[in-house]
């Protein structure tokens, strides 16, 4: 009886959804995730309820709409700016001084960009009816047919796959945007973006602040390209929990290169937070007005399709689903080989380093002192080719005592500490303690910061607290690095006001603050981390916590951060990854479990700088005469130098500078989050299309593909830094626990990889320091690298070998004693994983897997 009753109700409920999307006034979408309904009303189809189920029950989501937008225009829109814009302090923005912004400012102020050009048709659909496994809306206006199919994607249950389908009545230019599903309310809201571009949860009234730096949410229905949309996924989330996205089918976006040229710049798709009506609902343009395939006869058409992702779930969910199930970054990772290893390429870049020709080192005399630094032959204020600069002080120590090379040592090291040594003000007054600046001009023998004459609080961590502080991590017993350390930590100190933050900069000449219009949402506070771990001070830890207090509230709660780029006018930038590795170093510290969490916000926040679009695959390119796979010169993985609206990667692209990666891998270690592993090793793995083959130095920026190091000789530090970095927590992830070494500081400037090498790391119970022995154990096959270690008590040598690579990989390694043991000395080997005696043919390990190799002499 029970069974016939379950079955007539099961009848009855077929029936009640059959007939409900039958009746001639009422269409509905439903399956049993989300609802979709819609009513005819003078002719019309309205949406009158858009619900999710949450956990178990139907919940409205925001208000619902069904309108579309159709956008016309009879000529081509200019491409000329169509406003003027101000800093919330006055005065124009951005200022004249900041050239290499102003064309990118001009192309996002056109009526384009800010949504105000072309005749905007907003309307209803006049008829629809069941088609397809789906419904079919048709509408007709003055100068276009357009006709939307809607179903349901089998695979994602929360998900309405839209066909849209033009047919032009006139000649013209068209864009047709994605349908108002429905919108949010201004005071529902709890976060908005569109990846790559912004995230937050307030809005921004001064319009500068908004569209450069995403300090807050546009108030205007701007529309954004796709060249710096990391995710191609605008998005709108409810204080209720639920969150809706627009996401264009894979393809419609540019392809950043296409067969043989770069396309960077070229703009197929627009994104908005907003409708033309500038109401919150995330829109995809498409094609853009103006732009390729816009321009139509009548008779033509033109069709795309997208989806409609609506969740109970936060921004996060929903990004990560339009990046790993429709853009499948996690498949595209498995397509990535390495061609050399990432060990190899840190021997590679050592020879590199000590020949001062390829690495354009320099000896200049200063203050009676012989500095040494790498010419610098990007742009400096004031520079005639001849700045000079070093970069990541904890690599350079960290290599010269893994290798005992003679050459680093007694040639580069000294030279390099004078250079910082001379590169800190000393003298009485408002600046004693910070730096002079970043650069040094061997021509007019002066200290220069990059883009005026200013002093910044956080030039004063990098270059003061975080490089003397690495430095002395190698040498403790260095009374005259304390002691720089020391008025480093004084001044910090000073300058940190009542609530916790700082200022952006300070005006050299006057010594009044500067950049007024913008908040120092930047790790700056990590200063005093490193002043309270090498001094022991608690008044520098205190003070690190209340900049840490204020950071957390005023950027990581907001979405709002701050680059350290001066030439970009400090746009958004690698800043904010090293930001979620100084609130985890301060967790370590305190163990203050809010520190832990802020870091995996900012973290989540920083995976929108990691592009993961277009979809890699083995489609042939060429590049300048290479052939090569679309997978193997892709951007997907990789991060921006500073992207949004007037970063670098608008027109280079991302970078081959992958500081985040060892942070990831760490996140991912107590989250489980796998988009963090996924991003870490798509960043490092099978990049070696953009490494010079000479040199094994990779370009800094995408879009110089395999020029090397070109103007930027010393990023081959930060190079060897992030490698190791990057290695030696993938070594502590695979191994448990069982191979770990200890951390130092972060890098100044490009991101938050981590100092190494200064004290003896733990290998299976062991204490052991980290050496590199050039040819002692080679494996052949490039995609395993092996990590060298030594017992600090025994003649002992450890080998963790780390499988870089989504697919199981067998190789052999090949062991030359006479690297490490002098004479017949006779070695034993043993896996230390299980003491059993181990060969060195036909090694085995699984994805990304790791063994470590036990060598006795």
């Amino acid at each position: 009886m029970k069974r016939i009753t379950l079955l007539l109700s099961i009848l009855l409920s077929v029936q009640a959804t059959f007939v409900f999307a039958q009746r001639t006034s009422v269409k509905a979408l439903t399956n049993n995730a989300i609802r979709v309904q819609w009513r005819e009303t003078d002719g019309a189809f309205k949406i009158e309820e858009v619900s999710v189920k949450k956990n178990g029950e139907w919940a409205m989501a925001m208000a619902p709409s069904g309108e579309y937008t159709l956008l016309y225009s009879e000529t081509k829109p200019s491409t000329e700016a169509a406003e003027t814009f101000e800093k919330i302090t006055g005065g124009k923005f951005p200022e004249d001084a900041y050239h290499y912004q102003q064309t990118q400012w001009k192309e996002s102020t056109t009526g384009v960009a800010l949504n105000t050009a072309g005749q905007a048709f907003h309307f209803f659909p006049q008829t629809g009816a069941a088609k397809d496994n789906g419904l079919e809306f048709k509408s007709e206006t003055d100068v276009a047919t357009v006709t939307a199919h809607w179903q349901f994607d089998p695979r994602f249950p929360n998900d309405i796959m839209v066909t849209l389908t033009l047919n032009a009545k006139k000649k013209g230019f068209f864009s047709l945007a994605t349908p108002t599903l429905a919108t949010l309310p201004m005071e529902q809201m709890s976060w908005v973006s569109v990846p790559g571009y912004f995230q937050g949860n307030f809005v921004q009234k001064n319009f500068a602040l908004a569209y450069a730096y995403g300090h807050g949410i546009p108030d205007r229905p701007v529309v954004y390209r796709e060249r710096c949309a990391s995710t191609l996924s605008p998005l709108v989330s409810s204080k209720d929990g639920i969150t809706l996205s627009v996401i264009p089918e894979p393809g419609l976006a540019r392809d950043p290169w296409v067969k043989d040229q770069i396309a960077q710049i070229d703009w197929h798709l627009g994104l908005s937070h907003r409708n033309r009506k500038a109401q919150l609902s995330p829109t995809i343009y498409y094609p853009v007005l103006g732009e390729e395939k816009s321009e139509m006869n009548a008779g033509e058409s033109i069709s795309y399709t997208f989806r409609y992702s609506l969740i109970a779930g936060d921004w996060f969910q929903a990004t990560k689903h339009a990046a790993i199930d429709i853009y499948k970054f996690r498949e595209t990772l498995a397509l990535r080989q390495s061609k050399q290893a990432l060990t190899d390429r840190i021997e590679k870049m050592h020879h590199y380093l000590i020949d001062p020709k390829t690495s354009l080192w320099n000896i200049e005399e200063f203050k009676g002192k012989q500095i040494g630094a790498q010419s610098y032959l990007g742009g400096v204020v004031g520079s005639d080719k001849d700045a000079m600069k070093n970069s990541d002080y904890g690599a350079m120590w960290m290599l010269a005592n893994a290798t005992k090379d003679p050459e680093l040592i007694q040639k580069v090291l000294p030279p390099a500490e004078n250079f910082k040594l001379v590169q800190q003000q000393t003298d009485a007054g408002f600046f004693k303690g910070a730096v002079e600046g970043q650069y040094y001009l061997a021509k007019k023998k002066k200290f220069v910061e990059e883009w005026g004459e200013v002093v910044e609080p956080i030039a004063l961590t990098y270059y003061v607290m975080l490089d003397v502080g690495n430095m002395l991590l190698f040498e403790p017993d260095n009374a005259e690095l304390k002691e720089r350390l020391i008025l480093g930590a004084e001044r910090l100190l000073s300058w940190q006001r009542e609530d916790g933050s700082f200022a952006v900069a300070y005006d050299r000449k006057t010594e009044q603050e500067t950049f007024k219009d913008i908040q120092d949402v930047r790790p700056t506070f990590y200063g005093l981390i490193v002043a309270y771990r090498i001094l022991k001070d608690e008044k520098y830890l205190k003070a690190a916590e209340k900049g840490a207090e204020w950071f957390m509230q005023n950027a990581v709660q907001t979405g709002a951060f701050l680059g350290v780029c001066g030439d970009a006018r400090y746009a958004p930038d690698f800043a904010t990854g090293q930001s979620a590795q100084a609130l985890l170093d301060l967790f370590d510290l305190t163990q203050n479990k809010k520190y832990q969490d802020a870091a995996v916000t900012c973290a989540k926040i920083y995976t929108s700088s990691i592009y993961t679009h277009p979809i890699a695959d083995h489609k042939p390119k060429t590049v300048n005469g290479i052939n090569r796979e679309d997978w193997e010169i892709s951007q997907t993985g990789l991060s921006f130098e500073h992207g949004g609206i007037f970063g670098s990667a608008t027109r280079h692209g991302p970078i081959q500078l992958a500081s985040h990666a060892g942070l990831f891998i760490r996140i991912y270690q107590f989250t489980g989050e796998q988009l963090f592993a996924d991003m870490a090793r798509a960043s490092a793995i099978g990049r070696d299309a953009f490494v010079d083959s000479k040199t094994s130095v990779a370009s800094y920026y995408w879009n110089a593909m395999n020029r090397g190091a070109g103007p930027y000789p010393h990023h081959a530090w930060w190079q060897i830094g992030w490698i190791t970095d990057y290695l030696l927590s993938e070594a502590a992830l695979r191994s448990n626990g069982k191979v770990t070494f200890p951390r130092g500081f972060v890098t100044p400037k490009v991101g938050p990889h981590q100092t190494y090498g200064f004290a003896p790391g733990d290998v299976f119970g062991d204490k052991a320091n980290l050496v590199i022995k050039e040819g002692f154990a080679v494996a052949d096959s490039p995609s395993v690298d092996p990590i060298i270690s030594k017992s600090t008590t025994r003649n002992t040598y450890y080998i963790t070998l780390l499988n870089n690579s989504a697919q199981p990989t067998a190789f052999n390694l090949k062991i030359d004693n006479s690297k490490v043991a002098e004479g017949n000395a006779t070695a034993t080997m043993k896996w230390a994983e299980t003491n059993q005696k181990a060969a060195i043919s036909n090694i085995k390990l699984p994805a990304f897997g790791t063994r470590t190799l036990q060598i006795n002499y």
